[in-house]
This record gives structure tokens, sequence and C-alpha cells, in this order.
């Protein structure tokens, strides 16, 4: 998503990356970027949780205004509510 953050910024259009991934952006180094410590695919917080998500939502938007120079990498400072079980490979007897 980086890559295409600069591609579009180069077509004029300002971008902000909310990441899951901070190395990865870090590699990339989108326009404007913020990474929050979350499980892929919850980059604006946990479900139903519409304050979580508008507050980032709002630091995002707010970083158009606050960041001209390329590369920027901001991290959001909450951090996901419980402990995170990552799927590890198959389960059970195989068979």
């Amino acid at each position: 998503m980086g890559l295409v953050c600069r591609v579009v910024e180069q077509a004029g259009i300002p971008t902000v990356c909310v990441s899951t991934g901070r190395d990865l952006t870090a590699q990339v180094m989108p326009p404007r970027s913020l990474f929050v410590n979350f499980p892929m695919g919850n980059n604006f917080g946990g479900p139903f949780n519409a304050g979580q998500q508008t507050a980032i939502l709002r630091r995002a938007f707010s970083l158009f205004e606050e960041v001209d120079e390329g590369g920027f990498l901001e991290d959001w400072s909450d951090s996901w509510p419980t402990q995170v079980e990552y799927f590890r490979g198959r389960t059970g007897a195989s068979g």
C-alpha cells in the first residue's frame, strides 16, 4: 500500500497510510504514515469501537496539514487491549 501512496502522491494527491506492519512501512516509506500496533485488518481499531476508530482517523487526517516531507512515520500510542493469538499452522490430527 505504501508504494501506491507514493505514486498517488506524485500525481499531486496527498495520502496517509494507516499501517499495521511497521517494518514494511519503514522500508517502503510512504509520504505520511501512522503505525497502529494492532492485528492485521484492524487498522482503525476493534469492531464497534467508534471512539478509537474516530480518534485514529482524525490523527491520520491531521497529518495532511502537519507533514510536508516524505517518509514520515508516527507510532499510535494505544495498543491492542488483549493478547493476540496468531494461527501457527494446522491443528488437530492429520489424516
